[in-house]
């Protein structure tokens, strides 16, 4: 019997004998390079920035050469130094090339580090990149599967499109493979071959549909991965997926009632991981679809009710079954389930389910608010919270909950939150206070009394859409004037540096109705002024114009208003004319020109200071009825920033089209009206328009201010300031130009403007009886989907022969089947046809979206 017979190969032992003593001698010939642990422990000893790099640098210069010397014996150390190099930051690409040796050997050790390097080192950019792709085709196809599944891991880190579909049939085929731990790796790769190469997707269906009938755990929660990944790229593999509802439905039936295992239990939850991917998977299948929706609404109230919620991994299956349930068209008692799983959330003591529940009742409320009412007063409580994270959520929610009949609670309990809340907090939650007032305030006097604690409790924090808000309040309920001046004037009297916008409404109001303050019985239920004379009220307002603590816009307020009392008060004209004369001389140069045109009316204009000077009539407004609050005092409306739209929906129509209709007009740059917590960038919206108008001039006209409303009178301006313009009449009446409504004389006929995606918008349009040359444009946004969209917002923009006046929407949430309208005043109508360029953004159901559209069917209208 000779030694083959035994397996025993002489040639082939003596060439393994030789190759083993040819690398013992290189192990002789060099030392031994640095072990990974030294090398680490070596930069953390490092006790400054330059000695880390010393020792780094040190250490890239040996490993250098050692690939030069073509040392395949350190070869996997080295690698491994390198990377950890790589990790903290240094350059480490020189490394490419020996990656791709070591995942050319034959060991499994060396194949690990190599692959592990390329999936650091290489990118699609390098050319190396494609050396890859033949080594990972080899190993896809090798024997032992550790060895598949790190190529498979690799492949899907490093996959370019053009890898991709190289290699998309082998993943295809080793999906099919009789090894779990080879299909599970396959589903997993081909999960990040369709997102960067979507149009593989169809290539995958069928061996993906096959994983659902698995066994093995890994193998079904990568699957259902899988599936997931597909239905949201692919709205026919979507359709093609809801058949396989009654499968999901069964699995998780099973993971609920198969006991306890202990290979998959977590917390005695059985595989929670499955579970919330299962739910995931529903929840997309489920959407806008009522069969599909019908038939998962046993299995979701079954998970609602019989899920550990004592333990975190319960609370998180839980959270997952509620999204499903107010996402899917599910019956009405099972939404009402999932708000009170929300409203045990409100109670639990981490902080992070806490804030999940107020983020997803935020989400519901519109959804069903009578459910989320239930959990008030909890909401309410965590306005108390110490943490800053979870008293913004529960302040945008308790505003979302604030109706006609609880109007008077949440106030009372939102301005206790107000008066203690921190900074950040007060300028929003300032204006939502006053919006919600404004929508549903039960009477004026109520009204007023809030808007007055809200100027109290948020200070100088309040914005100026609060102030103007105010005054017109002030101005248009004369019945209340009385209780106001009064109200005002004690908070007057009291410290108002701090409190600015205070100051300017208690100012503007003394100054209109003082006589009510001094002369005039004041109402039974306010606290009168004892003994005030005219003299005091002078020395009050005396302490503000001189005071350095008070803003320049309070001390416009407070000169005029002093002017006024000159026509107000019985005597101290001359105390007054001598503290409006110091101002002639005001560094401001705006306080200087008051000052002077104050003091001509105590001279050459005397005859005419008491019609000047003349109470305003009421500013008869559309003020809105939420969202929205127009501005009054500088004649401008606030404008938001705009933020960046991730999708983008333009209609097929020519963009340049209006620009040849028009011809060398030029446009108006529209108003921008949106919610209320925006801020004043009237130059972010222009340079956003130049998009939406096609780069045309758009300089505002004369006349108009710089968002392109037309000049409005403000409380503050006389003869020629800055603010506006007082207009003098021959009743001595100042107008407020675009601030007056008119009765409406005739309809014109109805315009649609949009129908996509159910998002409806028309306009209805009226002309003033005493106004032949203005259009009121009457804006309705419907929508007839399901879901409500946020963020609604409508820009418009008019050639510049006209002249257009946006108020504020409704609302920015259309919700389903709801409205929102908004008022647009076209100004000029006789100088042509009207045309009017619109953008439309809102976010639905599939992100932000955006709408471009042309408007040129007006009807044609002239003067009658």
């Amino acid at each position: 019997m000779n030694a083959s017979e035994h397996g025993f190969n002489p040639a082939f032992n003596m060439a393994s004998i030789r190759q083993a003593l040819n690398e013992a001698v290189e192990r002789v010939r060099m030392p031994a390079p640095t072990r990974l642990r030294d090398l680490i422990r070596q930069i953390r000893a490092a006790r400054t920035a330059a000695e880390e790099r010393t020792v780094v640098n040190k250490e890239c210069a040996y490993i250098r050469s050692t690939f030069r010397e073509e040392d395949s014996v350190w070869r996997c150390r080295n690698i491994a130094k390198l990377l950890y190099i790589h990790m903290l930051g240094y350059p480490a690409h020189f490394g490419q090339l020996e990656c791709l040796k070591l995942i050319a050997s034959p060991r499994f050790t060396d194949k690990r580090i190599g692959y592990l390097g390329a999936m650091l080192l290489l990118d699609e950019r390098q050319d190396v990149h494609l050396l890859i792709t033949n080594c990972l085709k080899q190993d896809l196809n090798n024997s032992t599967q550790f060895i598949i599944g790190i190529a498979l891991c690799t492949l899907g880190a490093i996959a370019s499109p053009e890898m991709a579909r190289d290699l998309a049939s082998e993943v295809e085929r080793l999906m099919k493979s009789p090894n779990a731990y080879i299909r599970k790796k396959a589903a997993l790769c081909a999960f990040r071959i369709i997102r960067r190469v979507p149009e593989l997707m169809e290539m995958f269906l069928p061996a993906t549909r096959s994983l659902l009938s698995e066994k093995n755990h890994g193998v079904l929660i990568t699957g259902v991965t899988l599936i997931t990944e597909m239905c949201e790229n692919s709205v026919d593999t979507l359709n093609h997926f809801k058949k396989i509802v009654p499968n999901l439905v069964r699995i998780l039936k099973n993971l609920i009632l198969a006991g306890y295992s202990p290979e998959h239990d977590v917390s005695g939850v059985s595989d929670p991981f499955l579970q919330v991917k299962i739910l995931r998977l529903l929840r997309i299948l489920g959407r806008n679809d009522v069969d599909a929706s019908e038939a998962m609404n046993d299995i979701l109230a079954q998970v609602a009710t019989n899920t550990e919620t004592s333990k975190n991994v319960g609370n998180t299956i839980l959270y997952e079954t509620v999204l499903s349930i107010m996402d899917i068209k599910s019956e009405s008692g099972l939404r009402v389930l999932a708000v009170n799983i929300l409203g045990r959330f409100l109670l639990n003591n981490d902080k992070n389910i806490r804030y999940v529940a107020l983020n997803t009742l935020l989400k519901t409320v519109y959804v069903d608010t009578s459910a989320v009412q239930r959990h008030r007063s909890t909401i309410l409580e965590c306005l108390k919270d110490p943490d800053v994270s979870i008293r913004r959520r529960a302040m945008e929610l308790s505003f979302a909950l604030v109706n006609s009949n609880n109007i008077r609670n949440m106030i009372k309990e939102l301005l206790l939150f107000l008066e203690k809340a921190d900074p950040e907090f007060k300028a929003q939650c300032s204006s939502n206070i006053v919006m919600s007032a404004e929508r549903y305030s039960p009477n004026k006097r109520w009204h007023l009394e809030t808007l007055f604690k809200v100027l109290v409790a948020a200070g100088n924090y309040v914005r100026d859409d609060v102030v103007a808000c105010t005054i017109q309040l002030i101005s248009e309920t004369q019945p209340q004037q009385g209780y106001a001046v009064n109200a005002l004037w004690h908070a007057l009297e009291r410290d108002t540096f701090d409190k600015q916008p205070l100051a300017q409404v208690a100012t503007w109001c003394i100054g209109e109705y003082g006589d009510l303050l001094l002369y005039s019985p004041p109402p039974e239920d306010v606290e009168a002024p004892v003994n005030l004379t005219e003299d005091d009220v002078i020395d009050v307002y005396q302490r503000l114009l001189w005071s350095p603590q008070n803003t320049v816009v309070t001390k416009q307020y407070t000169l005029l208003s002093l002017t006024k009392l000159s026509t107000r008060f019985q005597r101290g004209n001359e105390k007054i004319r001598q503290i409006i004369d110091t101002f002639g001389s005001n560094l401001h140069i705006e306080l200087q020109q008051r000052g002077i045109e104050f003091s001509q009316l105590f001279r050459k204009y005397d005859h005419l200071r008491p019609a000047l000077l003349e109470r305003m009539p009421p500013m008869e407004t559309a003020r809105p009825q939420a969202n929205g609050i127009i501005g009054l005092v500088n004649g401008e409306q606030d404008i938001e920033e705009d933020k960046p739209v991730e999708t983008a929906t333009t209609p097929a129509s020519d963009s340049s089209a209006l620009l040849d209709l028009l011809g060398s007009s030029e446009l108006s740059v529209p108003a921008l009206v949106t919610s209320p917590g925006a801020v004043n960038n009237s130059t972010a919206g222009n340079n956003d328009l130049l998009d939406l108008l096609g780069g045309l001039d758009l300089s505002p006209p004369a006349g108009t201010t710089g968002n392109g409303i037309e000049e409005v009178v403000s409380p503050l301006g006389v003869m020629g300031g800055n603010e506006g313009i007082f207009s003098p009449t021959s009743t001595g009446n100042f107008l407020v130009d675009g601030l007056l409504t008119a009765p409406i004389q005739n309809e014109v006929p109805s315009v649609s403007v949009l129908d996509k995606a159910g998002l409806k918008i028309n306009f209805k349009m009226e002309r003033p009886l005493d106004t032949p040359d203005l259009l009121v444009i009457n804006m309705t946004a419907g929508n007839s989907t399901g879901i409500p969209l946020t963020d609604f917002r409508f820009e418009a923009a008019v050639p510049r022969t006209f002249q257009l006046q946006m108020l504020p929407p409704s609302s920015t949430v259309i919700s389903p089947s709801g409205q929102v309208t908004q008022v647009l005043k076209v100004s000029n109508m006789n100088s042509g046809n009207l045309r009017m360029r619109l953008r439309i953004s809102y976010t639905g159901d599939s992100g932000p979206v955006l709408e471009q559209t042309e408007v040129n069917n007006f009807p044609t209208i002239g003067s009658q």
